[in-house]
């Protein structure tokens, strides 16, 4: 389960929509998530063994897309000026080479586990900031190897909201 690749990271960038499920469950706001990443960018060695593991200094970048069908944002102090949050999401990940060993598949599986503030900016924007957010990604054991990447990381986004102002009823 856990990743044993090492000197590897990934660089993401994507369009999240978000739907609200349930407003006020237990005074904690429920979201859907859906999110698309166009733009996958893996920096790996250019020759590992079976498990990921570093057999050469050389570099490589490995392009790739993703999709996450799966997600939930649990968001505390809804409506206020800083609300902290706390998400999960489970994602699909699209490699054009073998990422992480050439023993390995272009297709991965991704866990990603996030917590941070989202900060109310002007208007229909927000500003949400995860720290300390945890991503996992490996094949899951789909051929003999499963090199696998762990990563602590910080996300940054931007909200848009679409449609009007909320109205208090």
């Amino acid at each position: 389960m856990f990743g044993a690749a090492e000197n590897a990271k990934l660089y993401a960038a994507g369009i999240e929509y978000d739907r609200e499920l349930w407003p006020n469950l237990f005074h904690i706001r429920v979201d859907g998530v859906l999110e698309v990443l166009p733009v996958l960018l893996l920096t790996q060695p250019q020759k590992t063994d079976i498990w990921g593991n570093t057999l050469t200094r050389e570099r490589k970048i490995v392009p790739g897309a993703g999709v996450t069908p799966i997600g939930l944002r649990f968001l505390w102090r809804d409506g206020k000026e800083i609300m902290p949050y706390f998400e999960v999401k489970a994602s699909v990940l699209g490699f054009a080479q073998k990422a992480l060993s050439s023993e390995a598949t272009y297709e991965n599986w991704s866990f990603h586990l996030s917590q941070g503030v989202k900060v109310k900016l002007r208007g229909r924007y927000d500003l949400r900031l995860g720290l300390l957010s945890d991503l996992h990604f490996s094949d899951a054991f789909v051929v003999r190897s499963n090199p696998a990447l762990d990563v602590m990381n910080v996300d940054v986004g931007l909200v848009y909201h679409l449609g009007g102002p909320k109205r208090s009823h």
